[in-house]
């Protein structure tokens, strides 16, 4: 799964802000679910959703809508009733500039951040947006892990190249998709829920 995440550094590549038309939000190292995060779609146009997708169809309040959905497994997204109608119509791209998974017991878990291993620094991952009232949501569609990061998750966003985005966005419902991710990870620094900042992402330094 993908519980936290960090926002790119775009400012300056192909993807910047100034392209986009978007006002960027100040960097975040810490994003939590039912936060707003950039998303672009098939048309290339960035915009901001909110990171915890609530279906189309869903009739009560904002609060009321009680089921884990900031995460969709691809083995199965298309068939939930959550995110079907998103599968079929609402695909994106979430670039992230990496994401945590924690190992070890309750109480004394050690996180530890994922971060690109190839020679472009952002991450794209397989999103699904889905509109709700006034409100742009979305989701992170995950698959089990690949070598590079079994060792610390049994999952994994889906993290896709070049030719993969295009793929995605066409409507791809290729299983493997995303499975020959770089990635790298090392462990950090316990931290809070409110704490943010690029420290977060430091190597511990007895690791």
């Amino acid at each position: 799964m993908c519980g936290r995440f960090i926002d790119p550094n775009i400012r300056g590549t192909d993807e910047d802000f100034s392209k986009l038309k978007i006002d960027p939000i100040p960097r975040r190292f810490n994003i939590k679910p039912t936060e707003d995060v950039l998303v672009m779609g098939a048309d290339g146009r960035g915009s901001y959703a909110r990171w915890w997708l609530i279906p189309s169809w869903h009739k009560g309040g904002l609060k009321d809508w009680k089921a884990t959905t900031f995460n969709a497994r691809i083995e199965d997204a298309a068939g939930k009733p959550s995110f079907r109608a998103a599968w079929r119509y609402g695909r994106c791209l979430i670039p992230a500039g990496g994401y945590y998974e924690w190992t070890g017991r309750a109480g004394a878990k050690q996180p530890h951040a994922v971060l690109s291993a190839g020679n472009e620094a952002a991450l794209w991952f397989a999103g699904l947006l889905s509109p709700w009232q006034e409100l742009m949501t979305c989701t992170i569609v995950t698959r089990p892990a690949n070598a590079a990061v079994q060792a610390i998750h049994t999952r994994m966003p889906v993290v896709l190249n070049t030719e993969e985005r295009a793929a995605w966005l066409g409507g791809s419902a290729d299983p493997d998709i995303g499975a020959g991710a770089l990635l790298r990870h090392h462990p950090v620094a316990r931290f809070g829920i409110q704490d943010d900042g690029e420290d977060l992402i430091e190597p511990m330094e007895d690791a």
